[in-house]
């Protein structure tokens, strides 16, 4: 073979495969494009998902006072306010086992820095707490609406803010209210598939959320701890691929 007829064949197959070689890149840029876009390709939703409940555990701080010089005479006054609730409570259905009687708590007026006007004459405030914690949360409520009686008996109430109604089953609800939303926003995800000619696939990313318990129907009489009937509510972020 002459050595022009060589060269020339050498050229010709090194062209060959340089072109080869371009077209196979040509094709894995495409493939890598594309499949970039399809990636791209998801849309982000919440699904919420409610549920009402009722509250399953109460408490409630009953706090009794009594004023006064003679520190005997207060503390004897506080002693019957305390056995008076209690006796109130039993009454009520409430078992004793539910009810836990706090420290005395003494404040003398004369001791203090800035004595306030008159603590001459009330020089002592002696304070007790009785606490109920009891899933009877039914009995608490009606013994709530009837302590008014305990004023007629003498008793003078501290600052108290009422029965604080506690839901505890949260965990035992939480599988299906996130099941729940996340149907809710595939629903909502569906119907931006339809609008651009794509269908819904995988989930590629969720975020559960926070769950948050409030006043039933977002309505609260300005205690939402004091009401029984309580709103479990989860709003779920769920990014799902459209495919076509």
């Amino acid at each position: 073979m002459m050595p022009d007829q060589l060269r020339y064949i050498t050229t010709l197959v090194a062209a060959v495969v340089v072109a080869v070689s371009v077209a196979a890149a040509g094709k894995f840029v495409g493939d890598g494009f594309r499949q970039g876009r399809e990636a791209d390709r998801y849309v982000t939703v919440k699904g919420v998902a409610e549920r009402t409940v009722t509250a399953d555990l109460v408490f409630w701080p009953i706090r009794v006072t009594a004023t006064g010089n003679d520190l005997g005479a207060v503390q004897a006054k506080v002693d019957r306010s305390v056995d008076a609730v209690t006796v109130f409570l039993v009454g009520e259905g409430l078992p004793k086992e539910a009810l836990d009687r706090g420290r005395v708590e003494v404040n003398d007026l004369l001791a203090q820095p800035y004595r306030p006007e008159g603590a001459d004459q009330a020089r002592y405030i002696i304070a007790q707490t009785v606490t109920v914690r009891t899933p009877e949360v039914e009995k608490v409520r009606a013994a709530s609406a009837r302590s008014g009686e305990l004023v007629k008996l003498g008793v003078v109430f501290g600052e108290t803010g009422g029965p604080v109604y506690a839901f505890t089953g949260l965990n035992g609800i939480k599988p299906a209210m996130i099941a729940e939303a996340t149907k809710a926003a595939r629903a909502g995800a569906e119907q931006f598939a339809a609008d651009s000619a794509s269908r819904v696939g995988a989930i590629r990313q969720a975020n559960q959320g926070v769950f948050t318990v409030g006043p039933r129907d977002g309505m609260s009489s300005g205690n939402p701890d004091g009401e029984i009937e309580k709103s479990v509510r989860v709003v779920s972020t769920i990014e799902f691929f459209l495919v076509e």
